[in-house]
């Protein structure tokens, strides 16, 4: 019997008891719909987070102070202040835009308006380096950054919070003790790694320190942190190398780290894809379940189907044509269940990429994969069985009938 044969067969079987069939493929379906929905919801995750953080910022640098020296004491170096940002503004030449920030959670209020929001004092720089744009007025410029004027730029969401349909433009606004002027209205951008940018007032960051938190050191203004954009992708090794070597000169002390955004990236798409490994490999114990169940129910099936083996026996088929036959059936029980576990899988994800910010995606390897462990797996618990009845004698089998 050739193996087409053996195949139309197997299938006819099969087709004879389509309850059990499909029974005996629930666990491999279960598995290869769990293992393929949690690869894409994975693969969905390290895109959402690469186009977040590109989103923010393209080739983005961030600068901090390392307060552990090499013998790991604690250094006495001040933290980043504003002329350092200013410095590698204009003499690295690496380096496209800084935008040196300071936080606070002062209160704004506007009438009897008074939502929770964030303040961040910057620079005109900031629009760049963090790829934001004003949809309505304008960003305060350089002149106002210098003369400590008191003007802001507000996040779409507060502006709501604040004027609801009214044009806030021109208005002013309470900010601490002091009147601000609102000057423009930020393009939505949405939150990400715990900010929402859109629920933020934007204000110089000389007027911040000077007017609002009050900050001055002998070195300067103290600044909470540091982003930088180098002038292109193939710029960002030359910009960090840069911004080490002008901060060390300044601060006389080698203290400043400095990390790109491709890091933090990397760093993420590690864990996430570390994460999606594990939880693919605790889904695909539902194969092992599934290939056991199909053994059994295979054994069953010689037990029951002893007079068909041993007429076939006596007719002249060899116990490599029998162990072919139910090795073929094992294995047409693990790829249909993994053709349609990989279905359900792919449908899975479509849902979750309705209802979530991720857009889950599968690799096609990954589904090639899937459907080789479960041809695999077939062939592998499909063996006893199909030994067990190609030993068969056939005399016994047909007495026994």
């Amino acid at each position: 019997m050739d193996i087409f044969e053996s195949v139309k067969m197997a299938v006819t079987t099969l087709s004879a008891n389509k309850l059990r069939s499909g029974l005996t493929m629930l666990g491999i379906t279960i598995g290869n719909a769990a293992v393929i929905t949690l690869i894409g919801i994975g693969q969905g995750a390290q895109n959402y987070t690469s186009e977040k953080l590109e989103s923010y910022g393209a080739n983005s640098l961030f600068v901090y102070v390392n307060y552990e020296d090499a013998e790991g004491s604690t250094s006495e170096t001040p933290q980043l202040v504003l002329s350092d940002a200013e410095a590698i503004a204009t003499q690295a030449p690496a380096v496209k835009a800084v935008a040196p920030e300071i936080s606070s959670q002062l209160s704004i209020s506007y009438l009897a308006r008074n939502p929770k929001s964030s303040i961040i004092g910057t620079t005109p720089g900031f629009l760049y380096v963090h790829n934001m744009t004003v949809a309505k007025g304008r960003f305060f410029n350089q002149s106002e950054q210098q003369q400590n004027v008191q003007v802001v730029t507000l996040g779409p969401e507060l502006a709501q919070k604040l004027f609801g349909s009214e044009d806030p433009l021109g208005k002013e606004v309470q900010i601490g003790n002091l009147s601000f002027l609102v000057i423009g209205v930020m393009k939505a951008k949405g939150s990400f790694g715990g900010q929402n940018s859109d629920n933020t007032a934007y204000i110089p960051i000389t007027t911040m320190a000077d007017q609002l938190s009050g900050r001055r050191s002998p070195y300067g203004i103290p600044i909470d942190s540091m982003q930088v954009s180098a002038k292109d992708k193939q710029s960002i090794r030359a910009a960090a190398f840069q911004i080490t070597n002008l901060l060390t000169q300044l601060r006389g002390k080698q203290d400043i780290a400095v990390i790109s955004d491709k890091s933090f990236n990397d760093l993420i798409n590690q864990v996430t894809q570390a994460l999606s490994l594990t939880l693919a490999a605790i889904a695909s114990i539902s194969l092992l379940v599934g290939g056991i169940g199909i053994m059994n129910i295979m054994l069953v099936s010689v037990t029951e189907r002893t007079q068909e083996i041993g007429l076939r026996k006596a007719l002249g088929a060899t116990q490599e044509a029998i162990l072919t036959q139910f090795l073929i059936e094992a294995i047409i029980l693990s790829v249909a269940g993994g053709l349609i576990g990989v279905g359900v899988g792919l449908s899975g994800t479509t849902i979750v990429g309705l209802f979530t910010p991720f857009k889950p995606s599968v690799p096609v390897g990954a589904i090639a994969m899937a459907l080789g462990v479960s041809g695999g797996i077939g062939l592998i618990f499909g063996v006893v069985p199909a030994r067990r009845a190609g030993q068969l004698d056939p005399i016994v089998a047909l007495r026994s009938a």
